[in-house]
């Protein structure tokens, strides 16, 4: 597979700082955005609201192949999801959401159905692409590939930070569990487990600012 722009990959496991960072790197690459758990979660949405039994693999699959996803910067340039033209932004960031979309990321039919969709976004400029498989998987040839991590107690801290920013109830020692069993799922899938890609470059941010990792990243991409 040949890539048709520059892509910058950016995996790693959840809380880990991929979203905040790859849209700060498009934001300062001029590149376009793609996050490939909002995908997903947005795919949870979908079968939440037809009420589609998500442990029926074929019926998830056939929902997963007609919907239409796209990523949108609002007016004031936060970026958005939106679902069959519907914004949905406010539903992805729940719990509830989040389990459902890690349940069924494991099905391979899903992540096949799903694997084309998520490489239309590589056009030009240039394409920043945030989640677990995008290196491994969704764009094996990508030019930069990088492997975010840190801790799960500050990945969940970070988490639940944004939850309750959000207005949204949730409890820390819940929040650091659930991270706990979703990097489990993740890495000991069949499909596309969580792996580095062996050509990345690895960053923990467990103490490390925003800033800093972007700059790290940059310096990665200029040399």
């Amino acid at each position: 597979m040949k890539d048709i722009s520059p892509v910058l990959t950016i995996d790693g496991p959840s809380g880990s700082g991929k979203g905040t960072i790859s849209k700060c790197l498009a934001e300062k690459l001029a590149w376009h955005y793609l996050d490939s758990g909002a995908i997903y979660r947005a795919l949870g949405v979908a079968v939440t609201t037809a009420n589609v039994d998500l442990n029926k693999e074929q019926a998830v699959c056939d929902l997963a192949k007609n919907i239409d996803i796209e990523f949108k910067q609002d007016n004031v340039k936060e970026w958005v999801v939106i679902l069959n033209n519907v914004e949905i932004q406010d539903k992805l960031q729940s719990e509830e959401i989040g389990d459902v979309a890690s349940k069924i990321a494991v099905y391979p039919a899903v992540r096949k159905a799903l694997l084309d969709k998520q490489r239309d976004f590589n056009v030009s400029p240039g394409l920043v692409a945030d989640g677990r498989d995008m290196g491994s998987t969704v764009f094996p040839n990508a030019k930069y590939k990088v492997f975010l991590t840190a801790d799960a107690q500050t990945r969940g801290k970070r988490r639940y930070k944004q939850l309750i920013e959000k207005g949204i109830n949730a409890n820390l020692r819940t929040v650091i569990e659930d991270i706990e069993q979703r990097d489990e799922r993740d890495k000991t899938r069949s499909a596309s487990p969580l792996i580095i890609p062996d050509d990345a470059l690895v960053i923990d941010s467990s103490n490390l600012e925003i800033n800093d990792v972007v700059n790290r990243i940059v310096n990665y991409i200029n040399n």
